[in-house]
């Protein structure tokens, strides 16, 4: 390693929005997170929803007007009038 060219390394006390704290080593002396293994549904097998700016009441509002075309019935389509029918 060079000299002179590295930043300096502390040890870090990690501090999460569920109020889990854990030290490890970094850049920086102090970091904060919005989620660590104390609280992410992978670590804890429980299903939670994680939503930050209301994306999922977003998307549930969307898709509860039903102006969709993905989500409509396909329409029927009416036979094309041939020319000796008029």
């Amino acid at each position: 390693m060079q000299d002179g060219i590295h930043p300096p390394y502390f040890e870090t006390t990690v501090t999460c929005g569920c109020g889990n704290t854990f030290k490890t080593r970094s850049t920086k002396k102090e970091l904060r997170v919005d989620i660590c293994q104390a609280c992410h549904p992978f670590f804890t097998g429980k299903l939670k929803y994680i939503d930050t700016a209301g994306r999922i009441e977003k998307f549930q509002n969307k898709f509860a007007a039903g102006s969709y075309s993905s989500i409509q019935p396909p329409k029927k389509k009416k036979p094309a009038k041939t020319p000796a029918e008029s």
